[in-house]
């Protein structure tokens, strides 16, 4: 949506994805109202104009890049729960590190009162498809018998995610193994009770 047809020559795939890059790259380091087409033009190494035959707006072209930094492709599941909770968890972490996504958040959030649609875009093509992904893995634990029948799935997601960005706030960016340490705190609170 808010893409311009044309019916000229061929986009290029690649100009578009230097357009996309570079408009997250300044959403994340200057935020949504200090970002002008032209820096991303000249980031991009293309003309404003071949932005505007693409995108309608600013707010067009972010809402594109927001679309393009959805979460890909999940890391195959093997049917071991901890070790396809701790895939997810480390690929949830690179993804974010990749795209700048604490900045990018942080600029959602400031934005929210007068750009909702931007932190409703990056619920909708990162955040929530990342927690449908750790709750299938976590209903199958729970079909297995791995984990209680009467765990709140939801708050069992946020217990997994929860210490990337705590730790983050923190200052303690250089934490390998959070990932491994949020999935068996988690997973010892889960487990049903021994007969």
């Amino acid at each position: 949506m808010g893409e311009v047809k044309s019916a000229g020559r061929p986009r290029s795939a690649e100009k578009d994805a230097a357009i996309l890059r570079a408009a997250l790259e300044l959403l994340a380091s200057q935020g949504f109202v200090r970002m002008t087409l032209d820096q991303v033009a000249a980031a991009a190494g293309v003309s404003k104009s071949t932005i505007h035959l693409r995108w309608k707006s600013k707010g067009n072209l972010v809402t594109a890049a927001l679309e393009s930094a959805r979460m890909a492709e999940a890391p195959p599941a093997t049917g071991d729960t901890r070790a396809d909770l701790v895939a997810v968890l480390e690929d949830f972490a690179a993804t974010v590190r990749q795209v700048r996504g604490m900045a990018l958040i942080g600029t959602c959030l400031a934005e929210e009162a007068h750009t909702p649609e931007l932190l409703a875009m990056l619920r909708e093509r990162t955040v929530l498809p990342r927690r449908a992904l750790l709750r299938g893995l976590l209903e199958q634990a729970r079909d297995r018998r791995e984990i209680r029948h009467d765990t709140d799935l939801e708050a069992a997601v946020s217990a997994l995610l929860g210490p990337f960005y705590a730790d983050y706030m923190a200052g303690r960016t250089d934490r390998t193994n959070w990932a491994v340490d949020a999935v068996e705190l988690t997973l010892a609170g889960l487990r049903p009770p021994t007969l």
